[in-house]
Parts: C-alpha cells; structure tokens; sequence
C-alpha cells in the first residue's frame, strides 16, 4: 500500500487517526491501509454493482482518506480515471455477506486483507 500512498500523506493521515481515535500508529497504519485496498478495490470495479462494503473498522479508515479531499480527489482522478467515488453510507449497516465477500475481492485484486479489521466480517 505504501508504494500507491506518499509518505508525507500517510504519515499525515495516520496521525489524523491517532488524533481521533484511541489508536497507537501501528493500528493507525492497518487501519488506513485497509481503507485504502477497500476504496481502490471499489475504484477498480466502478459500474460493476458488486455492493461492496467495509467493517465497522476499516469504514474509520475510509472516512479518514475521504475527509482529506484535496487528496482523495487525487486519489480519484488517478486510480478512478478522474472520476470521483462517492461516498453513500447507509443508516442501516448490511447484514448480507457483502462485508466477507468485500474481503474476497480485495484478496483477489491482490491487496492484502487484515482479516481481524473485518471482524464483522461473518455478517
């Protein structure tokens, strides 16, 4: 993940999680990089309709790349071919599967998946 993200921005983003959340920077860093394999895997798949979804967990880590817009308009325009990913939460979380099945298709993409960020994963 370290090869797609700036060191200055990841840097910066991990202290924006160890400022937010009760995180040390090694929970801050699993958390973000799954964030980033859950966007670019979605970035990846764009019109597919595959309905895929984060944990509890990996969700702060999007927010946190979605909050810092500048650099996630970057992220869009380069890995999305300039199209934006909108970000649609829903109020109630799904309870479907989409969660496990989001792991299998990042796995698939070959991005590495820290299985316990997606601990509601069975859901």
């Amino acid at each position: 993940m370290r090869d797609v993200v700036p060191a200055d921005l990841w840097d910066k983003q991990v202290a924006l999680l160890m400022r937010d959340y009760p995180y040390d920077s090694i929970m801050a860093a699993r958390v973000l990089g799954q964030g980033y394999a859950y966007l670019l895997t979605a970035m990846a798949h764009r019109g597919e309709s595959l309905g895929l979804a984060p944990s509890t967990l990996v969700d702060i880590g999007v927010h946190t790349i979605i909050l810092d817009t500048v650099n996630y308009a970057e992220l869009c325009n380069t890995y999305n071919n300039g199209h934006f990913l909108h970000h649609v939460p829903l109020v109630e979380f799904k309870n479907d599967g989409s969660v496990i099945k989001t792991t299998h298709r990042i796995a698939a993409d070959g991005w590495e998946v820290d299985l316990s960020l997606w601990t509601d994963a069975a859901t």
